[in-house]
């Protein structure tokens, strides 16, 4: 585990000596290791992994139960509105397939039916940032109520830093202390580590205390020191695309195990290389 330096009291509140941040909360630069989830094409490659990652789409229409330790069920919002510009199934659609997987392995959580807020999405469905986010909390409201039994994961969306804080003072009380939230857009911003910074450091400057989860994660993040210590848990399928590169099986099980081996193992860049 990681465990902060040396901090010191200011009033009733903590300022600690390494990030200088003032706040009620522990010091979010030394959280617990990010768990990491594996991104997966096949469901039945679940097996292989301790956590996976699996997108509701791989198993929409599977007969049967797969083996799987801890999961996350994806709701495959990306292909859905980049690809029709809206869902094009009910909320209790979603909600039906969480009750019939939710017995199969450990799911701890059923990601939300989010908007995401990059241009081309934008361009894709015609409406703005502030409609995204409000139909991401309409949506998250709607599946809530279905009570499925199984934690829904809220996304905080939007693509400057201040607009993932205005969507955090939009979800208000729907986030309590410690709340385990994603946040879109991430992997979108893999070529830019300080765009990241920026957005998971403006979210945890307002809510310290949110645990975060990243979307999509890529290699290039992955290895700064600082974007994990923001995070508590992240998916990845940048496995596959890096064995496509070099010209091997992308949907292969075993591409996936050695590059999330290599990732958790690998020695990370200085938190503070990128400021």
């Amino acid at each position: 585990m990681k465990t902060g330096g040396g901090q010191s009291e200011a009033g009733s509140r903590v300022c600690c000596d390494v990030c200088h941040h003032l706040s009620n909360h522990r010091c979010y630069l030394f959280s617990d290791p990010v768990k990491f989830f594996v991104g997966l094409h096949q469901p039945s490659d679940a097996k292989h992994f301790d956590a996976a990652f699996v997108s509701v789409n791989r198993i929409r229409n599977r007969k049967g139960p797969f083996a799987v330790g801890d999961w996350i069920m994806d709701s495959g919002a990306f292909t859905e509105i980049s690809t029709h510009g809206h869902y094009r199934m009910p909320v209790s659609d979603y909600a039906a397939q969480i009750r019939r997987w939710r017995g199969n392995g450990d799911l701890l959580a059923a990601v939300t039916q989010d908007f995401m807020c990059e241009a081309h999405i934008l361009k894709k469905t015609g409406l703005t940032v502030a409609d995204h986010q409000r139909l991401t909390i309409e949506r998250y409201d709607a599946l809530l109520a279905e009570d499925t039994g199984v934690y829904i994961l809220p996304a905080l969306q939007g693509w400057e830093p201040h607009e993932y804080v205005d969507h955090i003072r939009q979800y208000g009380d729907r986030l309590p202390h410690g709340a385990w939230v994603g946040v879109g857009g991430v992997c979108k911003r893999q070529g830019n580590i300080r765009a990241i910074l920026g957005v998971l450091l403006a979210i945890k400057g307002a809510r310290p205390d949110l645990r975060l989860h990243g979307f999509g994660v890529k290699t290039t993040a992955l290895q700064s020191g600082l974007v994990q210590a923001l995070l508590y848990t992240a998916d990845s399928m940048a496995w596959s695309f890096a064995a496509r590169m070099a010209g091997r099986n992308g949907n292969c099980w075993r591409e996936a195990q050695a590059w999330a081996r290599r990732i958790t193992t690998a020695p990370v860049q200085g938190a503070w290389s990128f400021l």
